[in-house]
């Protein structure tokens, strides 16, 4: 099997249109006046959402690359408090702290030193380079698909 088609077909997982949107597509525009506007019978808002992807995939590039990592508590961790308000400058900073901590991953996946399929040596026996880029692009496009759907349900183009 050809190493660096593995790491290039990776890599096209987080940053590529796909089967769905790319993140960059769904967020183009995003009227800052719905920042914090929860679709209806949902407890969290799109910078919520936004702000739970950025954790999640942080948390994911720490687990890789911490020997000291701890684990965060789910669901409370992963996400802001309910009552938190974003202004532009939060939408912002969690928009370029995702695209950084992708942008890592990606440096991961295509440093040739880096054994994909190898055990995270401080992780689960079953855990490797590989298993979590997998979750973080499975993770990432379920939500990137959420955030279009319920964008486009309440027509804020």
């Amino acid at each position: 099997m050809n190493d660096q088609h593995i790491r290039q077909q990776l890599v096209n997982t987080l940053v590529k249109r796909q089967a769905h949107q790319p993140f960059e597509t769904v967020i183009d525009g995003f009227p800052p006046a719905h920042y914090n506007t929860r679709p209806p019978n949902l407890p969290y808002s799109f910078w919520h959402l936004l702000e739970h992807m950025r954790i999640a995939q942080a948390d994911i590039l720490n687990y890789i690359e911490n020997p000291d990592y701890q684990y965060l508590n789910f669901p409370t961790d992963y996400w802001p408090a309910p009552e938190t308000q974003a202004q532009h400058a939060d939408w912002q900073r969690t928009i370029e702290r995702f695209l950084a901590d992708r942008a890592a991953l990606v440096a991961i996946i295509q440093d040739p030193a880096r054994e994909l399929t190898a055990q995270i040596p401080h992780g689960e026996p079953s855990h490797s380079i590989l298993r979590e880029i997998l979750v973080v692009a499975a993770h990432n496009a379920y939500h990137i698909g959420e955030f279009g759907i319920l964008r486009g349900a309440l027509n804020l183009r």
